[in-house]
Parts: C-alpha cells; structure tokens; sequence
C-alpha cells in the first residue's frame, strides 16, 4: 500500500498547510481540507454542528457514515437501473443474482434461496412462481433428494442476468474511476480493515 504521510513531515512542505500526503514520487497528492469542495458529509456535518449542540459527536465518523450511505445509495439506484434497462424487476434481478454467485452457480434450494435473500418462505414462493412464468428460472425435483424442490436459473435468465451485470459494473467502475489505481487500492483496504471488524464482532 502507499505509504500516507502528513504533508508537514514533507521536506520542503510548508507546517502552515495540514494535509495527508498519499503516494510518493510523481504520483503523489496532497489533500488539504481546501483541496476539495464540500460535499454531502459536510454539509451534514455542518447543520449537526449549528443545530444540535448538546450531541457529542465525532465529525469524522459521521462524515465517513454519511458518505459510505451516499455510496451505497448510488449503487442500489445503479443496480436498479441496470436492472429496469434490461427489462427486468429490481427483486428478479435480485433473486437472479442471488442464485449465480452461490458456490453452486445457479442452482438452490427455496429455503436457502429466501434466506439469502431474507424473505419469507411465502414470498419467495410468489417470486419464484413469477419468475418461472417469465421464463428466467425454473423449479425441479433435487438431484439429492427427489422430494425436494430445487431452484435453478434458465439460459435466457442467466443471459438477461449477465446483461444486467455488465450495465452494472460499467455505472461502478465510472464512479471508481474518480481515483487512480493507486487510490483504489488504497480504498480497498481501508474499506478491508472495516468489514474485517464486522465479521469479527
């Protein structure tokens, strides 16, 4: 990872001006509390600050609360735009993706199938009869156990499921490309060090 260093432990850096220094070399940035213009956060912040004088609160965490919000809502809209272009309901293609990134691409049992997607058993019974009437999966007799159901994907809903995908990824990697490389790696594992200590909790 590159190295970050506070811009006053710079040779030649000015002490007036605070600022993480990210990189080395050439590709190195500084980022100042001028260097980029308000967002969201701060302004949250700001109002929180004016208006709720008896909450102690950190800024920094709530910025960082808030922003990771606004990220997680660009690409819930993302994922549901990619979906609708394709023709597809936000909860088929929930469901769709849901059952092709299992450890058995496309196939699963109802009962797994609700729980990953935390629906009642009911529901997940009208999704799948809707969705078998579309066309993009179908329910058949378990290869282990011919009493069971199995839920598995069709050809054409992994086709519509694919297209999909591929809108997706395209609405994420122009909002990453904001950063280089280098920046998202670094982001990759600061955002690694936080979901670490949410498995381990």
């Amino acid at each position: 990872m590159p190295e970050m260093r506070h811009s006053s432990d710079i040779p030649g850096s000015s002490p007036a001006t605070p600022g993480i220094t990210l990189g080395a070399g050439p590709e190195s940035i500084v980022l100042t509390p001028e260097a980029l213009q308000d967002d969201a956060a701060d302004r949250h912040v700001a109002r929180w600050r004016d208006h709720w004088l008896d909450i102690d609160f950190d800024d920094e965490v709530e910025a960082i609360t808030v922003r990771i919000g606004e990220i997680a809502k660009f690409f819930n809209v993302a994922r549901a735009a990619a979906a609708s272009a394709v023709g597809l309901a936000d909860f088929e293609y929930k469901t769709l993706h849901m059952l092709m990134i299992r450890d058995t691409p496309g196939h699963a049992s109802p009962t797994a199938l609700a729980k990953d997607l935390d629906i009642s058993p009911a529901g997940m019974t009208g999704r799948l009869d809707s969705m078998e009437k579309a066309g993009w999966l179908r329910r058949t007799a378990s290869v282990e156990d011919r009493r069971k159901i199995s839920v598995e994907a069709t050809k054409a809903g992994i086709e519509i499921w694919r297209r999909a995908m591929d809108l997706r990824g395209e609405a994420e990697t122009r909002l990453l490309e904001t950063l280089s490389p280098e920046r998202r790696t670094d982001l990759a594992a600061l955002l690694k060090q936080v979901t670490l200590r949410i498995e381990g909790d």
